[in-house]
């Protein structure tokens, strides 16, 4: 099995949204923001090899929406999802799965783009099976008034339209070594998932945990719709991965890829922090 970072640019969010009731005095020592504010923040995703089978797990913002949307989330970077893939010798035309942890527009906008005769919308994966679970996909089509402008038709429907777009239902292995769990406090039907190679168990961590600040069990996001429940399942699966020595992938954390964790008698913390190429 081989794992990659796919870096797919980058987008600035405003801090006290990442970290919610923390004061900005303590979440400025752990995660850096600006004068306005905004903390910068990547879209990572990440590339899974196993045999023939090639994962990618969440695809970016995509550049299908127009110039006054995305002016309000400053993107920057040089990165792309598909010179990323690249870089590493893959082609769109390779991957053969792509799994959504969740539909916001910023993990699953660079899976269709603009049809170049303007006409609709193509796949950019198109020998892909696209997965997502059947609440969040549920979720999608019938949104609460906050989490709407969040969703958008166009990067999902056109995969669904030619049958390409599969629901998950049940926790489990979704493929050898691959493994998804539900999540529902950030939104319904988060899917995280974990990758076990030969040595070690990966966890992309996604908008569960986006970045190492965001480890403390009380540190979580605005953006979770329901905290209370974020708050037990964090703390569930941190002492998981604490007992089974998981490795968490962050998505948004643009200073850290990975981490190894440790329990403290303050709860558990981050231990070291190193980027995938240096998992042995």
């Amino acid at each position: 099995m081989e794992i990659y970072n796919i870096e797919t640019g980058n987008f600035k969010c405003d801090g006290g949204a990442m970290f919610s009731v923390v004061p900005k005095l303590l979440w400025s020592r752990k995660y850096p923001s600006d004068e306005d504010n905004l903390c910068n923040c990547a879209m990572r995703s990440m590339l899974v090899v196993d045999g023939e089978r090639k994962i990618l797990i969440d695809n970016g913002s995509g550049d299908k929406q127009d110039v006054e949307f995305f002016k309000h989330h400053h993107l920057n970077g040089n990165a792309t999802l598909l010179s990323s893939l690249s870089n590493i010798g893959f082609q769109p035309t390779d991957i053969t799965d792509v799994v959504f942890t969740h539909l916001h527009f910023d993990h699953c906008g660079g899976a269709v783009k603009n049809n170049e005769k303007g006409e609709g919308f193509d796949l950019v994966f198109p020998n892909a099976t696209h997965w997502v679970s059947k609440t969040q996909w549920e979720n999608f089509n019938n949104p609460n008034i906050r989490e709407a402008d969040a969703y958008f038709q166009e990067n999902i429907v056109p995969i669904k339209e030619v049958g390409q777009l599969k629901l998950v239902d049940r926790e489990g292995e979704l493929f050898p070594n691959f493994e998804i769990r539900f999540v529902n406090g950030h939104t319904p039907g988060l899917m995280v998932a974990i990758i076990k190679n030969e040595n070690d168990t990966i966890v992309f961590a996604g908008d569960f945990i986006p970045t190492t600040a965001n480890v403390p069990v009380k540190w979580l996001a605005s953006y979770d719709l329901n905290p209370k429940e974020s708050l037990h399942e964090k703390e569930a699966f941190l002492k998981e991965a604490v007992e089974n020595n998981y490795i968490l992938f962050f998505q948004h954390d643009i200073l850290h890829e990975c981490c190894s964790l440790v329990q403290t008698p303050r709860g558990v913390k981050v231990d070291k922090c190193f980027s995938l190429t240096e998992i042995k």
